[in-house]
Formats: C-alpha cells, sequence, structure tokens
C-alpha cells in the first residue's frame, strides 16, 4: 500500500438532508477535512451526482457508500457506472459472485467489502441468523474479499487488529463507528473505539459523522480529530 497522507486518514460522512446542506457543511470545514463520505440519505436526496462533482471540483476525495448489493450483473453494472467520475472508494455488500463483479468492473475504484455493520452486536448477528463468533465472521469475509479482488474492507475497529495481523497491508482498512467521546445510550453505533484507538489497532482510514457535523463547531471539531490523528503517527 502507498503512504497514505495523513489528512486524508479521516473521512467525514455527509450524512445530512440535502445536497445543499453537504455543500454548506465542506465550505464550514474548509480545509479541515479532504475526504467525504456519501450515502444513503443524500442518495434518496437530490443532487447526489452532481454533489460528488462538485467535491472533486473543490479538491476533495469522494467515498461513495451505497453498499450494492444485488446480483452480481447488476453490481458490476453499479460500479462500472462510478468510474471517470472522480471517485475513490465505493462500498460493496453481499458473497463471493458480488464482490468478483465489482472487483472487475472498479477501474480506478477502490472496492470495499463490508463486513459487519458496527450498528450490530453479537446478539443481532444471532437474531440475523450468523451463528458464529463476530470476529470470525469479519475475518472470514475480509479474506473473502481479498480473494475476489477487492481493495480493501469496512471493518469496526475492535477487529481491525484481527485483519492486519493474519492479512497485513493486502487490504485497506476504513473504520467506521468512531466516536471521539463516550457513547451516549441513544446513539445506534454499538462496536466502537475513539479516533487514536482505531488507528493503533490498524485502521487505514476512519470514517466520522455526527462527532462533526453535530458539533457546536464542526471545524474545530474535525481540527481536533486532526491533531489527534498526526500526534499517532509522530509517535
Amino acid at each position: 500500500m502507498k503512504t497514505i497522507p495523513r489528512a486524508e486518514r479521516l473521512i467525514a460522512a455527509l450524512d445530512l438532508a440535502s445536497a445543499e446542506e453537504a455543500k454548506s457543511l465542506v465550505r464550514r470545514l474548509g480545509d479541515s477535512v479532504s475526504f467525504y463520505k456519501i450515502g444513503l440519505q443524500l442518495f434518496m436526496a437530490d443532487g447526489y451526482f452532481g454533489l460528488i462533482d462538485w467535491l472533486t471540483r473543490q479538491g476533495k476525495k469522494v467515498f461513495v457508500d451505497l453498499k450494492f448489493f444485488d446480483v452480481p450483473e447488476t453490481v458490476g453494472a453499479a460500479v462500472r457506472g462510478l468510474r471517470n467520475r472522480g471517485v475513490t472508494f465505493a462500498t460493496v455488500h453481499g458473497n463471493q459472485p458480488i464482490l468478483e463483479a465489482a472487483g472487475r468492473e472498479k477501474g480506478e475504484v477502490k472496492i470495499l467489502a463490508v463486513t459487519a455493520l458496527t450498528s450490530l452486536d453479537q446478539g443481532d448477528l444471532d437474531d440475523l441468523g450468523f451463528q458464529c463468533d463476530i470476529q470470525k465472521l469479519v475475518l472470514s469475509r475480509a479474506r473473502r474479499a481479498l480473494e475476489a479482488g477487492c481493495d480493501g474492507v469496512i471493518s469496526s475497529g475492535l477487529e481491525a487488529p484481527l485483519i492486519k495481523r493474519e492479512l497485513g497491508g493486502r487490504l485497506l482498512v476504513v473504520t467506521p463507528g468512531i466516536r471521539p467521546v463516550q457513547n451516549r445510550p441513544s446513539d445506534d453505533q454499538k462496536r466502537t473505539v475513539d479516533v487514536a484507538q482505531a488507528f493503533v489497532n490498524g485502521a487505514d482510514y476512519i470514517v466520522v459523522g455526527r462527532p462533526i457535523h453535530q458539533a457546536s463547531d464542526p471545524r474545530a471539531a474535525a481540527l481536533g480529530i486532526q491533531a489527534t490523528i498526526a500526534a499517532v503517527f509522530s509517535a
């Protein structure tokens, strides 16, 4: 893996109601964030692809987090549609043929396979019919993602050490569910770590949403996270 610019290790999630709200936040954050994730909430609003183009014109990197999950031919076509748009990452969910279809069509887009959502704990997985240890499930999916030609995985910081220990630097690890402070009881993220622990555990990138865009001063919140990242990588 190439060395990742330190400032790009923070991916801010634009989980907002409209493209205009997203642009307003990006302007407010300025140079404190250079990488943005846009997901399903904005996809269901007007202007999703226009927002991608606008972000790339601002010199920002873009992570399309739509977790493509459909028959392989459809997923491959969807991934192919992201090529030549300046998209850096895209997420895919599903079985081996789905991941392989995404890998074949990715072009310059890096494909990230979802392992287990950070909003799920062991009880939730049991309810879904996954009668196995969550770490075994995540590692199995990471291995399959590598075999399928994916570039990385979405993984909790709790499982990142296992992935790095078993697979080394062959897969990028992108970690959501980052909480710079103690999680609130109402928060839907269950398997969380803080900024420093995520990177100590082996994450290559972190995705941070509400702790930035719900902060009283989003730019200050982002700069605080960047300062923590700088301290981790200068230690």
